[in-house]
């Protein structure tokens, strides 16, 4: 991965854009993160998703889907484990994208022992009718690392010099001033900003015919997102379940993501003519979904039943876990 990312960055005049980083050291085919053939989600793996805590999400997911006509086609599947669910708790006709291909492997061998028939597709089609679920998908596209300085705004981007990878700044030009000049921030700040995450709900706005979009992520609105106080941004690095925030310390076998400015997902659905349903924690949608019946259905007298269907709750619900 070093050499791929040398490589690049001296052919690009010796800086690339921290996008740019995020799309070889995540997405490369051949040595990118996701491509790689080790357990990324789990206990095993850097990190834990709701799919992956158990079987309480996907249903009350499920109770969702089942209200929304259509075939659902989730972006991203992960190990897998959300689709399993679902499919365990709904006559679906089910459709992965998924990019990786070690993911998608992985993806039909568990879900060809559970017996579920899932379609697999290569590209996002023409039109899609019925409803799109992205969890934990938007937190891991490319975003662009920004600093404002009392001398102007600069593209913090990634250069090798003494034998390493370093940040290194130039100013910040076409698109992305543009799009930092709108933003509420003073200098001095750092943060990040999600021009493909943008893209990619314009492109789903073009495509969807009739249907809902789900789509789950960590984030808050822009007035949250460039808070004074959260002048470092939101840049985190997850390897073998320890956060951290150097993205240089294990290119490629590591997890790098940025929060989401639902704000600027809001304006791109718009503008894509799409219409903003509802903004909730998950907490409060899982409620809305009907969770407690779930819980209700299971045996609270049989404790050794019961107690892994409530710290899964827990998880889901608290505030302090994944509830906000």
């Amino acid at each position: 991965m070093l050499a791929r990312l040398r490589n690049e960055i001296d052919r690009r005049g010796g800086w690339i854009s921290f996008a740019r980083y995020l799309e070889i050291v995540l997405y490369d085919p051949r040595e990118g993160y996701y491509a790689g053939g080790a357990q990324k989600f789990g206990a095993g793996g850097d990190f834990v998703t709701a799919p992956e805590l158990g079987t309480l999400f996907g249903r009350t997911l499920a109770r969702q889907l089942r209200d929304i006509a259509g075939p659902v086609l989730e972006f991203g599947a992960g190990s897998g484990a959300l689709a399993e669910t679902l499919l365990a708790h709904g006559a679906f006709d089910y459709r992965i994208l998924e990019t990786s291909p070690a993911l998608r492997q992985r993806q039909q061998a568990r879900l060809a022992a559970s017996g579920a028939r899932v379609q697999w597709l290569d590209r996002l089609p023409a039109r899609i009718d019925g409803v799109v679920i992205a969890n934990e998908v938007l937190d891991a596209m490319p975003v662009h690392a920004l600093a404002w300085r009392p001398e102007g705004i600069f593209e913090r981007g990634v250069a090798w010099e003494d034998g390493r990878l370093q940040w290194r700044e130039r100013p910040a030009a076409g698109a992305v001033l543009e799009e930092a000049r709108r933003l509420p921030v003073s200098a001095p700040y750092q943060s990040e900003l999600g021009l493909a995450a943008r893209a990619w709900i314009r492109t789903l706005g073009e495509r969807l015919g009739t249907g809902v979009a789900l789509l789950i992520d960590y984030g808050f609105p822009r007035h949250e997102y460039y808070h004074p106080q959260r002048s470092a941004g939101t840049l985190m690095c997850h390897y073998r379940h320890r956060a951290h925030a150097d993205p240089f310390a294990h290119p490629g076998d590591e997890d790098i993501t940025a929060h989401v400015d639902f704000t600027a997902l809001a304006e791109s659905a718009a503008e894509a003519g799409l219409e903003v349903l509802g903004y909730t924690t998950l907490a409060q949608f899982l409620v809305n979904c009907g969770i407690t019946e779930v819980l209700g259905e299971a045996n609270a007298e049989n404790a050794l039943h019961y107690a892994p269907i409530a710290a899964e709750a827990q998880k889901l619900l608290s505030p302090a876990e994944m509830g906000a």
